[in-house]
């Protein structure tokens, strides 16, 4: 997702006066902000995509603490909902067959033949896929195809 992208989610928050998508985008344009105040360049797509993994890591970790208190139901709800919003803002995953056949062209392309190149080939699927793709599931079909 780029910058503007992210704007335009914003503005149709506003729009449709859903305050929780409003206040989570808020919190993700924030981040996009500081980084591009702190390293004075402007944010990429990948820079976006980063923040937002970063932002369903850091609110899944405090839904999970929510959800073993058992106090706060209302909070709990919240933050679930908080993230199913960051999780809707990602690209679709590479998953299924479409992983599959990636793999198979990636370890075509590398010549990667043994367990040693599983590390090559799972960096390969990363910058193929920006990162965006069933790790676990990749990792067990690499380690079946390399002897």
């Amino acid at each position: 997702m780029t910058s503007e992208e992210l704007h335009n989610e914003m503005v149709a928050a506003m729009k449709a006066k859903d305050k929780t998508r409003l206040s989570i985008i808020r919190q993700v344009i924030g981040e996009v902000k500081n980084l591009e105040v702190n390293e004075r360049r402007d944010a990429t797509e990948e820079d976006v995509n980063s923040m937002i993994k970063r932002l369903i890591k850091q609110t899944g970790e405090t839904l999970e603490m929510s959800i073993k208190a058992a106090n706060n139901q209302e909070r709990t709800d919240t933050l679930t909902e908080q993230v199913k919003i960051l999780e809707s803002l990602l690209p679709a995953q590479v998953t299924g067959d479409t992983l599959i056949e990636l793999i198979e062209s990636t370890i075509a392309e590398l010549g990667a033949s043994s367990k040693k190149d599983m590390g090559r080939v799972m960096g390969a699927l990363g910058k193929a896929t920006g990162g965006n793709f069933d790790k676990p599931m990749a990792a067990k079909e690499v380690g079946a195809r390399l002897a």
